[in-house]
C-alpha cells in the first residue's frame, strides 16, 4: 500500500524522457539538449566532481553535480543561482518559468543546479534513477524494491545525501564558477532551507539572497512535515470562509460554502461512492481537493466545482483534472522533472519531522475530522528509508545574512505564512532582511504571482535594500 502511495506521489503530472548529463567541465559549454526544446535554446552545461560525503573526502567515493547556465541577454552584468526545492526537485522546474526569471533579474546569468540527488546531478539510486535509461529518471515497477532494498543495505550512501553534504556542494559549486560581477542566491520551499544552510558555511560573497516560501523554523513543532494535513486543512476553511463573500460559491438556499462541501465529503463516502470519486487521483477527496489550493487558477474554481458535485454531475471535475494534468505536464516535460521520492523520503523524515515515532494509525486518527488534507504525513510515517542523525547545523541561523529579502504567501497550503513570519524574526538580527506578504498568493511567488515576483526582485538587485510590504496575488 505504501508503496503505491509513493508512486502516486510521483506520477503527478511528471514526465520521463532520454537526455545525456555532461562530461565533466572546467567550464561551461553548450548542452546537448539545448535544441530539444525552445526554452533551452542558448543555454551552456557544465558539471563538477565533489566527494559522495565531505566529511570522508578521501574514500575514493564521488557524486558528479550537473549545472545548466542560460546567459544574461544585453550587457552581463553579474549572476544569479537559483535553488529548487522538493528536496526532490531538479533545476528543470525553473525552465518554463525562463521569461519570468528574465525579466525579474535582466543583466544577470542565470545559473541552474540539479541539487545532488535530483535531476542529472549524481543520484541516490544510479541504476533505476537514470535519466537515459529506458524508463527514465521515474522510478517504475521492480526499480522501486531494488532501489529501496539497496539503500536500505547501504545507510551510509543514504546519509551521503543530506542537507550538509547538499549544502557544501552549492558553496563549491558557488566558489567554482564564480564570475566577474555581483551573485545573488535565490531558493525556493526546501531551496531556502538549503540556502540557509549554505550560509552557514560563510556568506559566499553575495551581493543578496531571495527566500521564496521560507520553510519554517526547523525546530518549531508547530508547522513540521508530519503537520502538513493541519495547515493544509487551516487554508482550506481559510479558502472556504472567503467564498461567502461570492454568490456562486455560497451553498444556496441550502447553507455556507463549508455545508456543501461537506456534504460533497458525505456523497463520496457512501456505499455505493458515487461514479465520479473513481476518477480523483487515490480517491482521496480530501487530500484532492487539498491539492487545488497550490494552483490559484484551480482554487478559483472550487465553488463552481464543489456546485457541481452537490448536484450530482462530474462536467466540472472532468475540466479541473484535466486542466491539474496539462499544468503538470508544463511544469515536468523534461527528463529530468520527475522527483526523486528516495531523496524526498530520506531528507524530510531525518530533517524536517520533530516526530520520528509517527504511525500510520496516528496520521489516520489526526485526520479525523480535518476538511483538507495532504498525503505527506502519512508517507512520512514508519518510513522503509534509513534516516541520518542531524549535524551540527540544524536549528541554527547563519552568524551573517547578506541582504535578504523573503517573498510568501499568505495562503501558502505548503510552508505556513505564519512560520515563515516566525523564521524572518529568527533571521533579523543576523542581517537586513526585508519580509513581502503576498496576499492571497499559495506556495512558490515566482510561480504563483510572478508581476508581484518581478516587481520586488528587480527593486531589490537595483537597490540592494530589502523592505518590508505587501503584494495583491490578484494584481500578480
Amino acid at each position: 500500500m505504501r508503496t503505491r502511495r509513493w508512486k502516486w506521489l510521483a506520477g503527478l503530472g511528471l514526465a520521463a524522457g532520454l537526455t545525456a548529463l555532461p562530461a565533466q567541465a572546467a567550464g561551461f559549454a553548450p548542452c546537448g539538449d539545448a535544441g530539444d526544446f525552445a526554452e533551452l535554446a542558448g543555454s551552456q552545461c557544465a558539471a563538477m566532481d565533489v566527494p559522495l560525503d565531505h566529511a570522508r573526502p578521501d574514500d575514493g567515493q564521488r557524486l558528479q553535480l550537473f549545472v545548466r547556465k542560460f546567459p544574461a541577454e544585453g550587457r552581463r552584468r553579474g549572476a544569479i543561482w537559483l535553488v529548487a526545492g522538493g528536496p526532490g526537485e531538479s533545476g528543470a522546474s525553473f525552465y518554463p518559468l525562463l521569461p519570468t526569471l528574465r525579466r525579474s533579474f535582466p543583466g544577470l546569468d542565470l545559473l541552474v543546479p540539479d541539487h545532488r540527488g535530483t535531476g542529472l546531478s549524481g543520484r541516490l539510486c544510479p541504476d533505476e534513477e537514470a535519466v537515459a535509461g529506458a524508463g527514465g529518471a521515474a522510478l517504475e515497477g521492480a526499480e522501486w524494491g531494488s532501489c529501496f532494498g539497496r539503500l536500505g543495505a547501504d545507510p551510509a550512501r543514504a546519509r551521503a545525501f543530506g542537507i550538509g553534504n547538499a549544502a557544501r556542494d552549492l558553496a563549491g559549486l558557488i566558489g567554482h564558477f564564480r564570475d566577474d560581477g555581483p551573485v545573488y542566491l535565490y531558493g525556493v520551499s526546501y531551496g531556502t532551507q538549503l540556502v540557509l544552510r549554505t550560509l552557514q558555511l560563510g556568506d559566499q560573497g553575495l551581493r543578496g539572497v531571495i527566500l521564496d516560501s521560507l520553510v519554517p523554523p526547523e525546530t518549531d513543532p508547530r508547522w513540521d512535515l508530519s503537520r502538513r494535513s493541519e495547515l493544509v486543512d487551516a487554508v482550506g476553511r481559510q479558502v472556504l470562509a472567503a467564498c461567502e463573500a461570492e454568490p456562486a460559491c455560497r451553498g444556496g438556499a441550502e447553507g455556507s460554502a463549508e455545508a456543501r462541501y461537506r456534504r460533497v465529503l458525505a456523497m463520496a463516502a457512501q456505499q455505493p461512492a458515487p461514479a465520479w470519486r473513481a476518477q480523483i487521483p487515490g480517491r482521496d477527496p480530501r487530500a484532492f481537493f487539498g491539492s487545488l489550493l497550490d494552483v490559484p487558477e484551480l482554487r478559483r474554481r472550487l465553488p463552481a466545482l464543489l456546485a457541481d458535485l452537490d448536484a450530482g454531475r462530474g462536467e466540472v471535475l472532468q475540466q479541473v483534472l484535466a486542466r491539474q494534468r496539462a499544468i503538470g505536464e508544463a511544469m515536468g516535460r523534461y527528463p529530468q522533472s520527475p522527483l526523486s521520492i528516495p531523496l524526498v523520503q530520506i531528507v524530510s523524515a531525518s530533517e524536517n519531522t520533530l516526530r520520528p515515532g509517527l504511525t500510520a494509525a496516528q496520521v489516520e486518527q489526526e485526520a479525523q475530522g480535518l476538511l483538507f488534507t495532504s498525503v505527506l504525513p502519512g508517507l512520512l510515517a514508519e518510513p522503509s528509508l534509513p534516516r541520518y542523525p542531524r549535524d551540527a547545523a540544524w536549528g541554527r541561523q547563519p552568524d551573517r545574512l547578506p541582504p535578504t529579502l523573503v517573498l510568501h504567501g499568505t495562503l501558502d497550503p505548503k510552508t505556513a505564512w505564519p512560520g515563515a513570519q516566525a523564521h524572518a524574526a529568527l533571521l533579523r538580527p543576523h542581517g537586513r532582511l526585508g519580509l513581502l506578504a503576498v496576499e492571497g498568493a499559495p506556495h512558490f511567488i515566482l510561480w504563483a504571482a510572478p508581476d508581484c515576483f518581478q516587481r520586488a526582485a528587480r527593486a531589490f538587485v537595483a537597490a540592494g535594500r530589502p523592505r518590508d510590504g505587501r503584494c495583491s496575488a490578484a494584481a500578480g
